[in-house]
Parts: C-alpha cells; structure tokens; sequence
C-alpha cells in the first residue's frame, strides 16, 4: 500500500493569470507594468476555401474583351486568354462571375501589363505575364486580390522605409501608423522608381530645367527588331499603318457608293462627301489592264535607267512622264523613298498572260508598266495622334503607341502628364527668382534655352571669332538666365581629316583644332559651370572620315574620338572646379553621334539633332516631274511647262492635295481655295518648307539609296522620326537657314555660323522650349 504524502502549506502565492487587458502597476516608484506586455499581433487573415473549376476560355472571352480591349486598348492573344482563363478558374472559383472576383483579377492584370510596357499585344507566352499572375497568386486570399500585403513589383521581398517602420512599431506592439491602402499602388506599379514624385523636394539642382535633360546617342538608343511574321518596325509598314489611320484612306461603313474613288472633285463646288481612297497591291494588278489604281511602294531605279515602285508583293515599271506632284512642287521625290502614285496599269501585248515573275524584285516584276498621273508623299501623323493621347492633360484616346517607350525616358502615358506638371512648376518657380533680381520692366530671359551652331570649322580663325561672340553675347545676360544647352554641330573641319594627305591634315591637326577650341571656351568659365555643351560630327570628322574622305559614311557614325577632346574636358573640369558654383550641378560636354537626340523632362520634349547635306542630296538625286507653274526652277522640270491646264485636271490635283493635306494643315503647304490670289513666297521660305515635309512626311532621316547614303541595319531604328519630335535640328548648309513648324513638329536650321557673303557676321539658331526658334545674328 501507497503512502500518500502530506500536504503542506505552499510558501508560494498561486499564479495568477495575466489579465487580459494589462494594467499599470500603482507603483510610484516604477510605474512599470505588472506583467509584460504582449505584442501587437495582427490578426491573420481567414483563408476561405475555393474550389477550382475548368474556366473554358470562350465563356471569359466578353469579360477580358470588355476589360482589356475597350477599356484599355490591348490585345489578347488566344494563349494569353487560355492562360488567363486557367488562373481565374483556379484562384476564383465558381464565383468568378457573380461575385466580380474575375473582373478584378483582369483589370489588375491589365494594369501591370501596361506599367510594365509590355506593349499593346498580349503574349501567353511572355515572361511579363507569367511574372505577373505569379506575383498575383502571392496577393490573392479567397478569391479576392488582398491590397494590405501588395509589396513593390520590381523586388517582393523589399520593403521601403515607410513599411520597414511599420514593420518594427508591430514587432515592438505598438501599432502601425497607417495601414498600406490602394493608394500606395504607385509604388506597387513602379512608378516609385522613375523619380517622378507630386511634391517634389525643392532642391535647387532638380528645379533647373537642365537637371531634367538627357542626351541620347543613336548607339544608346532603344533597338526595334524586324519581326519577320508580323513584319513590324519595317520601313513600309510603320508607313502603310500611319496611313490607314488617316481619314482619306479610311472607307465608311455607312455611306458607300458604286463608283470607284478617284482623285477628282463632284460636280459641284463641294468635296464628294465620304470620298475614301484604296491602296492596292501591286500583285493585284495582273489581268486589270487600264483600270485606275492607287499605289503605295518604294520608287527605285531599274538598271536599265527606268523607274519602278516596290511593295511586299511585287515590283512594276512605273512611267512619270506626264505625273505632276500633289501638291505641286511642294516636296522631293528621290529614289528610296516611300511614295504615292494614282495612275492606271497599262498591261503591254508581249507580257499579257507571263504573270509574276519570281526573279526579280520584291515579289517578282509584273509585266507592264504603271502610267503615273498624280504622286505624292504619304500624308504626315501629328505626335499626340501616335501616341493616342489628346488634350490639355494628356487624356486617353484609344489606340497609338503611348505605351511605348521609345528613347528609354519612360512612354507618354506613364510618366508624360506628370513631366508636364513638374516642368511647369519649374518654369514658374524659375520666373519667380529671375523677376525677384530684376527689374520689373524688363523680362529676363528664360534659362530653358537651347543654342545651335552649325558648320562650326575650326580650322578657320573667323569661325572661332564668331563662336567667341556669340558666347560673349550670353555670358552677359542675368545670372541664372543662361541657356541650359550650347549645341555645336560640324563638320569641325573644312574636308575630311585624316584622309590622306588632306587639306585638313592629319590626327595632330585635328587635335590643335579642338585645343584651340578649348581655349575659347576656356574664356567662358560661368557657361561652363552652368550649360551642358552637346558636340554633334559631321562627315568631315574622325574617325569616319579616314576611309570615307568626305563623302556619305554609314548612319549612324560614332562620335568624335575622345582622343581628341581631351582639352576640351579639362577646360570643364576646370571651371567646376572653380568657387562660386553654387549647388547646381556643373556643366559638361558630351559628345554625341550623328543623329543622336535631347530628351527634356523625359517624353515632353524630343529633340533631334541631325547633320547632313540634306537639300544638295535632293537636288541631285530628285525625279523631275512635270509642273503647270511657269515660275518654278528649271531643275524641278522635265518639259517645258504646258500652257495652261484643263479645268478637270486643275479639280483632280486640289482633290488629290486635299486628300494628301486631311491632317491639320501647319504654316507649310497650306492649301489655298481655288481662284484665291497666292501671296509671292520667297524663294528661301519655298526651299525650306519642301525640304521639311520631305522629310517628316517620309519619317526617316535617310531616304535615299544604300548606295548615296547607306546606313547600319542594327542601329536603322535611331533614324526613324515615329513619333515625330517635338523639335528637330537640320543641320544643313546647302539649304538657308529657317525655323518652321509642320504637323507640330518645330524644325530649325542654323546653317553655316559663318555667312557666305557677309564678311564679321555670325549666325545661329536659339530655341525655347515648348515655343518656336528664331534665327539670329552677331557681328564681329
């Protein structure tokens, strides 16, 4: 038998459990609570449990329509529905529909897509999508997209500051400040990152304009690869879907007609009303003989001297004889050019039945010969129109290209309304300091300036006389006014250096030149510290220059060597050196390839800075067309001019203009009514208006031949101008110098800075942003 044992009175106090709400200990001495305090524990979530079902993507097509197409102009391909379908059905359930749980899950997809840039198709098969749905399925609880846990989309496991604190005050038990709601998705969405904030710190470096600038050379540039299926970024293809967007190309579904469209007005004084204009293939041409067409291809030149128009299905002889520009004598037609031809096809008797043949050409050459009547340049797309945005404040109007980022700067509808925003609390801040030190009469000039100078030779002593004028001219302005950029453009040299026994000499010369370059700018030390010098090469300049001996080299062409500017950088370290420079950030000098561009608060403002012999290329290798005009130069004719025109082909060239005219006419080619008295226009104004529409009609800076101006197939993308600029800078001596705008994009040209026939006159461009440039000069 057991013995029990005695109980005995415990010495110890039972314990006591803690209280479920601890107080404070009475204690004045302390103050302590009397037993610790829990953490703050947050309560997890209740997982509900969902029941996967089989989604078959026909039954989500409407809803992923309705959210992705129409609300925010994507399109989904059938692998991307399958896989959409599989993760809804998974993670939703059963009530995907009724509870909305579907719609959710789609609209933060879309969301993610588009501030990941993935462009306006969607892939099933992308990583961007699978990294998507799985960053998704970590933030999904019951069906349900749980906000409280979203972290950054670039690094899930990286918390910022402000969810570190929380973090800490919740390990510690004290609660979090503020709880991470939807509006903090900005960072979820990465827009944390591009640096891009509404209350920006009124630091004095960021609230100059030249903070915000970035120069972008062509090697630095984004690559568009050539997709061989689907045929984008292709030279005719950017330019045949820029003109099916135009009204004239586009038929109407409500008002048809059995007549074919032709260039040529009704009967009355009025334009035939839902007149539209049909692009055809050229293949489609065989067995149509002497129907009326309108064509779309690339004019090139036969080896027998005749001339032909290519497109992606084959190649015709084309006849220009008796065609005659629309509108008239208002642009270049060289051969590499894209171009529009309206004529009939003329089928010859030996040909007739031969069909396509499959050994030369595109597609193979069609037997005849197409009878030109009218050409004309594909009609130009304004900027807001490519990147569907439209408005004061930028509003979304469907379609375009504003998701794209097209310089690296961040795309249009991303970070563009609120570069806006920040460029114009920086302008008005800037305007407050200037008329705080100035008079209040006068108005300082604006500091977001950008000086051009083209043709700058230093291997004349007078070039470097005008340079150190034009110079002397801003360093004297109010302090805090200057211009933020300086551009100097070549050729630096008269003829190409380094070619052989050139006049120009050889590497040591073509160093002295940019000592002696250094040394002028040496002079200037306040416009060193506070401008940023950009130096763009010409033809003239090395290295390119030793195997190219002035002639046409490959574009794009790499800077100037930094072999030879090594002065130059040391007169700019040199002057940031120097006290007095103040918080902004110091000037520099950046040397650039030729084209290369200026992107001021990011995708606001695009500059392009081009040097080339632009105008003395057109002119020796345009096709001369025939002219009604007795006035025009006799380079631009092929026969004498008729003496006057029958009415009907006056009415079919202003159907044609207007066609070719439909966007918003610019002060360049305005169509004027007809029997208006045209005001004389002088002969300079005439030559830079056709040079411009040139070449922004054609959206490319190299429109010529591989063998006049031949150009680096990796890198053909930097030459592109789609989306046109905002501004761009012609650098080209063979043309006079002008400032003209067309479809919104401002063009300049400052010529040579010395000018022919005036001996102690400089000249130069200036130009504001967001305003036009204006051409001026100095004595010296």
């Amino acid at each position: 038998m057991q013995a029990r044992k005695p109980q005995a009175a415990s010495i110890f106090a039972p314990k006591t459990p803690a209280p479920a709400n601890p107080i404070p200990s009475s204690s004045p001495a302390f103050g302590t609570p009397a037993h610790t305090l829990r953490p703050f524990a947050v309560a997890p979530p209740t997982k509900a449990t969902i029941l996967p079902i089989l989604l078959p993507p026909a039954t989500l097509r409407p809803l992923a329509f309705r959210t992705f197409t129409k609300k925010h102009s994507l399109t989904l391909t059938s692998s991307a529905l399958q896989e959409l379908a599989t993760f809804i059905g998974r993670h939703c359930g059963s009530g995907w529909r009724e509870e909305g749980l579907a719609e959710k899950v789609l609209e933060e997809v879309a969301k993610s897509w588009k501030n990941r840039n993935g462009g306006v198709i969607v892939d099933g098969a992308s990583n961007e999508l699978k990294d998507i749905l799985k960053t998704l399925e970590g933030n999904m609880s019951g069906g349900r997209i749980v906000t409280g846990r979203e972290l950054n989309r670039q690094n899930s496991l990286v918390l910022d500051s402000s969810q570190e604190a929380d973090l800490s005050n919740t390990r510690l038990g004290i609660r979090p400040t503020k709880a991470l709601s939807r509006g903090d998705s900005n960072a979820s969405f990465g827009m944390s990152g591009l640096g891009v904030e509404e209350e920006e710190r009124d630091d004095e470096g960021l609230s100059h304009p030249r903070k915000w600038l970035k120069v972008i050379s062509a090697y630095d540039q984004p690559r568009l690869l050539y997709n061989v299926t689907k045929k984008h970024f292709e030279k005719y293809n950017v330019i045949h879907q820029r003109l099916l967007r135009n009204e004239s190309f586009q038929s109407s579904t409500v008002a048809t007609t059995k007549a074919v469209p032709s260039l040529k007005r009704s009967t009355s004084s009025n334009l035939t009303t839902q007149q539209s204009y049909k692009i055809t293939p050229i293949a489609n041409l065989l067995g149509r003989h002497g129907s009326h067409h309108m064509l779309l291809g690339l004019l090139s030149a036969l080896p027998t001297g005749n001339l032909a128009i290519s497109d992606l299905t084959g190649t015709i002889s084309l006849d220009l004889a008796h065609a005659v520009a629309i509108p008239e004598d208002s642009a270049w037609f060289t051969p590499g050019m894209i171009v529009l031809v309206d004529g009939v096809y003329e089928e010859e008797e030996e040909s007739t039945g031969k069909g396509l043949g499959g050994s030369n050409g595109v597609g193979g050459i069609i037997g005849g010969r197409f009878q030109g009547f009218f050409i004309g340049q594909p009609p130009c797309e304004k900027r807001k129109a490519t990147l569907g945005v439209s408005g004061p404040d930028d509003h979304t109007i469907g379609g375009g290209f504003g998701w794209i980022d097209f310089l690296g700067v961040g795309s249009e509808r991303a970070v563009g309304s609120k570069m806006r925003k920040l460029e114009q609390r920086i302008v008005r801040q800037s305007k407050r300091t200037q008329s705080s030190t100035l008079d209040s009469t006068l108005e300082a000039p604006s500091s977001a300036r950008v000086v051009v100078i083209g043709e700058l030779n230093l291997d004349q002593p007078r070039a470097l006389q005008a340079l150190r004028k034009i110079l002397t001219v801003y360093s004297t302005e109010p302090e805090g006014s200057s211009p933020m950029t300086f551009v100097l453009m070549g050729n630096f040299t008269q003829h190409a250096v380094m070619a052989g026994g050139g006049a120009s000499g050889g590497s040591v010369e073509y160093k002295e030149y940019f000592d002696a370059l250094a040394s002028v700018l040496s002079d200037f030390p306040t416009l060193l510290q506070s401008a940023t010098f950009v130096f763009v090469p010409g033809d003239n300049d090395g290295w390119a220059s030793s195997f190219g001996a002035g002639a046409a080299v490959p574009l794009p062409r790499k800077p100037v060597p930094d072999l030879f500017t090594s002065r130059v950088r040391r007169a700019f370290a040199a002057a940031n050196a120097e006290p007095g420079g103040g918080a902004r950030p110091g000037g520099e000098a950046v040397w650039t390839s030729n084209p290369a561009r200026l992107s001021v608060f990011g995708p606001a403002h695009e500059i392009v800075l081009f040097r080339d012999d632009m105008s003395a290329r057109m002119r020796r290798t345009a096709v001369r067309l025939k002219t009604s005009n007795p006035g025009a130069d006799e380079e631009n004719q092929e026969n004498e001019p008729p003496a006057a025109t029958a009415n009907g082909d006056s009415e079919d060239i202003d159907m044609m203009a207007n066609a070719l005219d439909s966007t918003d006419a610019m002060d360049v080619d305005l169509v004027k009514p007809p029997g208006a008295a045209e005001p004389a226009v002088p002969h300079d104004v005439r030559t830079a208006r056709k040079l411009v529409k040139t070449i922004l009609d054609q959206g490319y800076l190299c429109p010529f031949r591989h063998a006049i101006r031949p150009a680096h197939w990796d890198h053909a993308t930097a030459l592109h101008l789609y989306p046109l600029p905002t501004a761009m800078v012609l650098a080209d001596p063979t043309a006079p110098p002008f400032c003209v705008t067309y479809e919104g994009c401002h063009v300049m040209n400052p010529g040579a800075v010395l000018v022919a026939g005036r001996r102690g006159v400089g000249r130069w461009v200036e130009y504001e942003l967001g305003r036009t440039g204006r051409v001026r000069e100095c004595l010296f």
